[in-house]
């Protein structure tokens, strides 16, 4: 399988410091304040949901590919950040719409449930509340 490689630098305190994440050709500054605040920049969480909903559609269209349909797939991945003995991603919200020739919202909730809990994201985050709403279009 696969191996793959993200790095991140911070310099200076917290709450007055600043960071930058990469990974490939992407790059992103983050602060305390894009982070715990709504300020400009990015944060890991974010970066989460973006794996998240990249990896759920992924893995539903291999599914989905297996039936002989081939989607379209658009998902986004709502990700909340709260306490339980400090910061923890608490709660993860999919919300995805699929579009397919021949595809019947019974297989799509099927297959959808299958992706949800066998995503590689989804499995990092076990215990983690995972909510789904999944739409044919």
């Amino acid at each position: 399988m696969a191996v793959q490689q993200a790095k991140a630098t911070w310099e200076g305190t917290l709450k007055d410091g600043k960071g930058n994440m990469q990974y490939g050709d992407v790059s992103g500054p983050f602060t305390f304040a894009s982070r715990f605040e709504n300020g400009e920049g990015t944060n890991p969480e974010e970066l989460v949901g973006a794996a998240h909903s990249g990896c759920f559609s992924m893995f539903l269209s291999a599914l989905l590919s297996e039936k002989g349909l081939n989607p379209t797939i658009n998902t986004t991945a709502t990700v909340h950040l709260g306490e339980d003995d400090g910061p923890k991603i608490t709660k993860i919200e999919l919300d995805s719409t699929v579009s397919a020739d021949g595809l019947t919202d019974e297989v799509l909730q099927e297959q959808a449930a299958v992706a949800k809990q066998k995503c590689p994201i989804s499995r990092l985050f076990a215990g983690t509340d995972i909510s789904l709403t999944i739409k044919l279009v």
